[in-house]
């Protein structure tokens, strides 16, 4: 087994900063197992519940109901992490990056992972019962896309896809937690795809080599010395459906001005990304808590206004 206090030297994938360094010692690797050392994640996950909510005029006057979501995207980010962790942990043994991970290392054993997840789940459904039925049903729904997202590495080219249909998914319960479904909520979702499949494939450049070693599939492997092109599409066709989504709510002009510092820095990451350097890659990749936070303040500002 790891010794627990390994756990400091794992870097990018477990550090003991922040909250870590607070916790008792037998305490952080389910933690790390939950990735409540890396907080990119819930926000990545909570950002798009934002965007449903806001654009459909739930905000700032329904503040609660988001701040519910934020702690729904914090417990079940950390449980898909478990479960991911779960099916995951051979592969993980098998990559540099991954391999002190608490499950593959040994640190945490199955049987408590397992019962770790369960935890997690249980925050999540007291979550779910703050919001109307007609939500709870839509994120009842999301549970098969989750289950099945850590296979989707080894059947198919482009797993960022399905992560990106994961992730994306609180914009439709933020939407449905308070308006009927309507066509700009599904450009919404359709938006947050887009842009998951991009901030993934960056973070996949992480991974290339020891990925092509075991057989792991990738966007950024199928992408290549494509990267930079292929992300900038992503990007672009986001901003294109946030936009008419946007204008689906308020068809003028000047509402799509609200997503012009969204745009200018996904165009920043683009221009600066170095793919063969994994920092850089990592950096640019946690630089889109800032991308959600901008669009979040957008579609804020047109919902309210609409």
């Amino acid at each position: 087994m790891t010794d627990q206090s390994n756990i400091a030297s794992l870097v990018p994938d477990a550090e003991l900063t922040g909250l870590m360094r607070l916790l008792p010692a037998r305490a952080r690797p389910y933690a790390a197992l939950a990735r409540f050392d890396r907080p990119i994640g819930w926000w990545l996950l909570f950002w798009p519940c934002v965007y449903g909510l806001g654009l459909a005029g739930g905000l700032p006057q329904l503040w609660a109901l988001a701040l519910w979501m934020l702690l729904g995207a914090i417990a079940m980010r950390g449980a898909g992490c478990v479960y991911n962790d779960i099916v995951d942990r051979d592969l993980d043994a098998q990559v540099e990056r991954t391999r002190n991970r608490p499950v593959a290392s040994g640190a945490v054993s199955l049987k408590a992972a397992w019962g770790w997840l369960v935890f997690l789940s249980g925050i999540g459904l007291i979550v779910l019962l703050q919001l109307r039925w007609q939500a709870q049903l839509v994120a009842v729904a999301s549970l098969a896309l989750v289950a099945a997202y850590p296979f989707m590495k080894r059947i198919t080219w482009w797993p960022q896809a399905w992560l990106g249909l994961v992730f994306s998914w609180g914009a439709l319960v933020g939407w449905i937690a308070i308006a009927p479904p309507s066509l700009a909520m599904a450009l919404v979702y359709a938006g947050s795809i887009f842009w998951v499949i991009g901030y993934d494939t960056i973070y996949a450049l992480q991974d290339r080599e020891d990925d092509a070693l075991i057989g792991i599939r990738s966007s950024a492997r199928a992408l290549g010395a494509k990267v930079k092109p292929g992300v900038a599409a992503f990007y672009s066709l986001a901003l294109l459906l946030w936009g008419a989504a946007i204008w689906q709510v308020r068809p003028q002009g000047l509402a799509l001005v609200a997503l012009l510092p969204a745009a200018l820095h996904l165009a920043w990451q683009i221009m600066t990304l170095a793919p063969d350097d994994g920092a850089d890659a990592l950096a640019k990749f946690r630089s889109n808590r800032l991308t959600g936070l901008l669009v979040a303040l957008a579609m804020i500002t047109i919902g309210a206004s609409a």
